[in-house]
């Protein structure tokens, strides 16, 4: 389980790195950039917002994010 969380919390950084590296970017983008496998890149942004990092809005069909 913890190794779960850990994988998690590692991807939650690399999202977060990412949006302070180059600003509001498309959910769909930050997936595709990072490379994230299955579910984590998800539960990672999924971790950014419950610890409030993050604002989350809908665009049309897409979902953008950027750090508060």
């Amino acid at each position: 389980m913890q190794e779960l969380k850990d994988q998690i919390g590692y991807s939650a950084g690399q999202i977060y790195n990412y949006l302070n590296s180059n600003g509001e970017a498309t959910f769909s983008k930050i997936k595709k950039e990072l490379d994230l496998k299955g579910n984590f890149a998800d539960l990672g942004l999924g971790w950014l917002a419950r610890e409030d990092k993050v604002e989350i809005s809908k665009k049309g069909a897409s979902v953008s994010v950027r750090l508060k």
